[in-house]
């Protein structure tokens, strides 16, 4: 499956109906990190995987951007993702 244009996952991203707020959206380390527009805390980082549009999902974690929970990588499709981070209280910790 090819990869699609990173700018239409920001896009994406940007406009998918967040909780608490919203997000902002901003490009960094080969991803995308998702900051509380109430608060400008960390919500989340999506880093694209290069298939399809599928991403990596991390968390904020005290210090670092880590993988939720203790399974290694979390990788899913873009609407899955966002979805995922929408409903799980853990990410809104410091949003």
């Amino acid at each position: 499956m090819a990869a699609i244009r990173t700018d239409e996952i920001r896009d994406r991203i940007a406009a998918y109906a967040f909780p608490r707020g919203g997000v902002e959206v901003v490009r960094a380390s080969r991803g995308y990190t998702l900051y509380s527009r109430r608060t400008d805390g960390p919500v989340a980082r999506l880093r694209p995987t290069g298939d399809g549009d599928k991403v990596q999902v991390m968390w904020w974690r005290e210090t670092t951007w880590a993988a939720p929970g203790d399974f290694g990588p979390v990788i899913m499709p873009l609407d899955q993702a966002l979805q995922f981070i929408a409903t799980e209280g853990f990410f809104w910790i410091n949003a």
